[in-house]
């Protein structure tokens, strides 16, 4: 719907390939595209928290307290000749000044949700690169060091994460999962599969899916245990990853990463004795449980792309009727 994704628009439309949005329009001036705050814009929030991980960092303080001296911050100089005192996100990522900013930042898949091999060689280049960036100011081992202290504080991420879906997974295919997508009004794609099927692929029509099909992630419309499940990922797995990337590990642990997947995890091991205590007990006092009317239907789910897709292309997904690909990233 317009007023939820407005937010989204203004970042991932036409705005990703427009020079204004980083040198502002009627400005235009090199040295404002040089200063971290212009990432600020579209960078931050929670699920791609760059702005904050960097802000209360240990580099972001130094740029905080010495950015207003143009002794230590000589904006109005070309990346290519910058010695700044403390990193900026435009040295890092933008390192001599290229426009590739992919090239010399992620070394991880999906903001640090995937749980990838660290070690295979389509990362090797990439991890190298890393190194190379941060050595201008420190050790090579200093800087595989930290990388190896993302890598390890990811993995524990990844078990969690791991954990909280089989949690959601087991509930579900007990036949506690409430409610069950059956019942609910389809995802955004128009389908009726399991909200945290994302990626996974199972075997079987007990998902609510054909073989070789992928649910979307729901953040509305869903019960309260796949909401946890999403955000464990979407949210403090994120946080993790940034905070280490970033140097903030205050926000890996005690903040909302490390410490925020714990008391997810918990609530979604909490949310699931509950709905199979109340199970045990319906089904001893004979009480046969029908969703509610408001999980079907309302009018904020009539404006739901899911929706109009399933009254307007009945059999489709919003995957079936894009032209060609990576046309979701523009419409």
């Amino acid at each position: 719907p317009p007023g939820d994704t407005a937010g989204c628009t203004f970042c991932h439309t036409s705005p990703e390939e427009r020079c204004s949005t980083c040198h502002q329009r009627h400005q235009f001036n090199p040295a404002v595209a040089r200063k971290s705050e212009q990432c600020k814009t579209c960078h931050w929030g929670k699920d791609h928290r760059d702005w904050e991980a960097y802000d209360i960092s240990i580099h972001g303080t130094v740029y905080q307290v010495n950015k207003w001296d143009p002794t230590q911050f000589d904006m109005s100089k070309k990346l290519a000749d910058a010695d700044y005192v403390g990193p900026t996100c435009q040295y890092c990522h933008m390192r001599g000044g290229h426009h590739n900013v992919q090239r010399l930042s992620t070394v991880y898949t999906s903001m640090g949700m995937s749980n990838a091999d660290r070690g295979a060689p389509l990362w090797k280049e990439k991890r190298d690169t890393w190194v190379s960036v941060c050595d201008d100011c420190h050790s090579p081992r200093f800087a595989r060091e930290n990388l190896q202290a993302m890598d390890e504080a990811c993995k524990d991420a990844g078990l969690k994460y791991t954990e909280t879906f089989k949690v959601a997974e087991n509930l579900m295919l007990d036949g506690m999962g409430e409610p069950m997508p059956k019942d609910l009004a389809p995802d955004w794609s128009g389908q009726h599969i399991w909200s945290l099927k994302i990626g996974a692929y199972h075997e079987g029509d007990k998902y609510g899916g054909k073989k070789g099909e992928s649910g979307e992630f729901r953040m509305s419309n869903c019960s309260d245990i796949g909401r946890v499940c999403f955000e464990s990922v979407g949210y403090r797995m994120t946080y993790i990853f940034k905070g280490m990337a970033h140097g903030s590990w205050n926000d890996a642990t005690y903040c909302d990463g490390s410490f925020g997947m714990d008391r997810w995890l918990v609530k979604a091991k909490a949310a699931s004795e509950q709905a199979r205590r109340f199970t045990a007990l319906e089904k001893k006092a004979g009480i046969n449980w029908v969703p509610s009317e408001f999980w079907r239907k309302g009018d904020y789910l009539d404006q739901l792309s899911g929706m109009k897709i399933v009254k307007e292309f009945p059999g489709k997904t919003i995957f079936d009727l894009c032209p060609e690909p990576g046309w979701l990233d523009t419409h």
